[in-house]
Formats: structure tokens, sequence, C-alpha cells
């Protein structure tokens, strides 16, 4: 089922994410390519479909979610860019591709992740492309602003270039990843959520704790996939955290039971979603699909 059903999400985002780099100037070409390049180059879509998914949960219309899922796919991907730089991680591959700053140089990757950034802000505050009321628009800046800012993503990610060659504990490990990754996976269930329209406070609630099980997941299993996947598999350079001594769950708990607690966290995420019907299967399989990816 999750194949089809990302399959479909994927194509629904990707048609609208395609019809936001079109440059309003010729002389603005290479920066929209740029942009275009970091986001329409693959990818598996995970944030967008939770954010369907969290809208399905509640039986909202999708029509109304494709402005968050553009908003959180935009910011994925402007992360990703950045990442890449030789200032941070120092990646040439990406996706099986080349990083942006190595497809056009570094300049334009820091300017084409400047202008994503940017772009995902438009797009939630445009009611064409985001058809929420004003009060609900703002809601979700604020919610994304908040993940994605140095209080969530950017500051997990500073937290990750201070961490390097540490020995932290499992506390600050998931103190990191909680704001480098799971902020906006958390943030991208709650914009689903919050485009449903439906109101039901303890449903939204166990979507939280769903999202914020499921971040930590997605993490543990990232993890897990550097030490045992390969490049051609990944898509980008396997084996990068033991080369730069990053502190990572299986180096701290062991490989066995890293995967024993991503196992865990899954259990979490499905136990919550008790409450929920059928509605509610794409975020269960969604929850499946995180740990036994591949890449």
């Amino acid at each position: 089922m999750i194949a089809a059903y990302q399959k479909r999400c994927q194509s629904r985002v990707d048609t609208a994410l395609e019809a936001l780099f079109q440059a309003p100037r010729s002389e603005l070409e290479r920066l929209y390519q740029a942009m275009r390049y970091s986001v329409m180059n693959g990818g598996k879509r995970v944030r967008p479909l939770l954010v369907y998914a969290a809208c399905e949960a509640l039986e909202g219309d999708l029509e109304r979610a494709d402005g968050a899922a553009c908003a959180v796919e935009l910011i994925h991907a402007y992360s990703l860019v950045h990442d890449d730089l030789p200032a941070m991680d120092d990646d040439d591959l990406r996706r099986g591709q080349p990083t942006t700053h190595k497809a056009f140089d570094e300049a334009s990757a820091i300017l084409a992740g400047d202008g994503l950034q940017s772009l995902a802000f438009e797009v939630l505050a445009d009611h064409r492309r985001n058809p929420q009321d004003a009060e609900t628009r703002l809601q979700m800046i604020e919610l994304l602003s908040q993940a994605a800012g140095p209080a969530g993503m950017v500051g997990g990610q500073a937290i990750d270039l201070g961490s390097v060659g540490l020995q932290l504990d499992q506390q600050a490990l998931e103190v990191m990843h909680r704001h480098k990754t799971g902020a906006l996976i958390e943030a991208s269930v709650a914009l689903g959520a919050l485009a449903s329209g439906n109101t039901d406070e303890l449903a939204h609630k166990a979507l939280l704790q769903y999202a914020r099980a499921i971040g930590l997941a997605f993490q543990v299993q990232d993890d897990i996939l550097d030490v045992e996947s390969d490049t051609a598999t990944l898509g980008k350079t396997q084996g990068k955290d033991e080369a730069h001594d990053k502190p990572t769950y299986p180096a701290l708990l062991g490989l066995d039971a890293a995967k024993d607690y991503a196992l865990e966290l899954r259990d979490q995420a499905l136990h919550v979603l008790r409450p929920f019907g059928n509605s509610a299967e794409p975020l269960r399989e969604l929850a499946r699909y995180i740990v036994e990816r591949r890449s």
C-alpha cells in the first residue's frame, strides 16, 4: 500500500512544486535553475507524505494540504543544500546526483538555499496556494518558522557541528536529533492536521505524539543505514558519520540495540494511533516504512 500512496502523493506535491520555479526575469534564470535542481532531483518526499497522511487521518481535503506539503519539502531541500556545503558536511553526492554546490557553485548553492527557505513561507502565506483562513495560515507560518529555525532544525545542526568528536549520552543525542530531524517531521504532521480543518484537540495531541516517535525513529534508521548500506543505495556518501567522528545511535548503543530502539519507537507511534480508524492507515504504513527503508 505504501508504495502506491507514496507515488500518488509524490506526483501531487511534485506538480505543485514544479509551478514554483518559473523565473520572473531572465536575470534570475540561473538562480531558479539551482533552486529547481535542489528540489526536483528525486527524494522520497517523506515530509509531504506526512502532511497529506495527517490531513487524511483527520478526514480533511488533500487539496487544502498542498501548500503545507510544498512548504515542508522546500525547507527540507534548503537544509540539504546548506548541509552539503564545504563549511558543513562537505558532501559531493545527494540523491545519487552531484550536490547543488557541485552542479552549480558554492555561491549559487547558498543563494538557492536562501531562496527555497523564503519561498516556503511565501507559499504558506498565499491564500491561492494555501487555502486556509488568515488565522490558520499565520499559525502554520509560526509553526514552521519555529521548527525550521534556531529552536528547531537550525539549532540541531549547530548542536551537531559542536558535537563532532564528543561522547554524547543518549539524552544529549536525542536532544540534538529532536531538533535537527524531528522538528521538521513533527511540523509536517502538525501542518497536515491544521490543513484538515479538524479542531479535535485530543486528535491533534495524539498526532503530535506519533510525530515525536517517528521523527526520532527516522534519525535512528538513518544512523543504521550509514553503517549498513552503501553509497549507491543511499544516493549519498555512506560512512560519513564514522569518518567525521559524529555521535550516532549505533556508536552509542551498538547496532543491534539501535535497531531495537527504532522498532520500539515505531511501536510507540502505532500505539497512539489506536483510536483512529482506517483514515489513519497511511500514517501507520509510514511509521513502518520509516524503520524498514533501505535508503
